[in-house]
């Protein structure tokens, strides 16, 4: 244990002797160093908020790139609901329907949920006999025009009830 003099007034010593514990003595020590290092500096600061902006760019990035897939996933969506229905239409037609005639495709337009879709349409005979086809080939494409995205595809075949000439 120390013994330190207590300041008197004006601060100079003169007041009776005291004695100090550790922690007392901790106190007054510090006290006298001064607020040499109280806070953050100005660069700690600077570089504390560079450090969150990059992180929060990245989630930021992150963010768009999840925007655009799930966009991309309902464009698809729609189109392949679009490219099903063109489908069940030429399904329910008779086998001998104008429609359903041999084209080297057929282009038109559509919109659904606020987009545009193309629909190209082809179909072509196979397995003619006695010049008439047994089987037509159906293939329907459809195109989101809002994005360069890809299209979807469906591809069915429909066969006649007539018989063949081996009947």
């Amino acid at each position: 244990m120390r013994i330190y003099r207590s300041p008197g007034v004006g601060g100079q010593l003169g007041g009776p002797i005291m004695q100090l514990s550790t922690r007392q003595r901790g106190r007054l020590e510090e006290s006298r160093r001064g607020s040499q290092e109280l806070g953050f500096t100005l660069l700690e600061t600077s570089v504390a908020l560079v450090i969150l902006m990059v992180a929060a760019l990245g989630s930021v990035s992150v963010f768009a790139y999840s925007v655009r897939n799930n966009s991309a996933a309902q464009d698809r969506e729609l189109a392949m609901g679009v490219a099903q229905h063109a489908l069940e239409q030429l399904r329910n037609v008779p086998f001998t329907d104008a429609s359903l005639t041999a084209t080297a495709g057929t282009t038109s337009t559509v919109t659904r949920a606020g987009r545009q879709y193309r629909i190209d349409i082809v179909i072509a005979d196979e397995a003619v006999i006695n010049l008439q086809p047994t089987i037509k080939t159906i293939t329907i494409q459809v195109t989101p025009q809002s994005a360069a995205l890809g299209s979807v595809t469906l591809r069915t075949q429909r066969v006649t009830l007539l018989g063949g000439p081996y009947r």
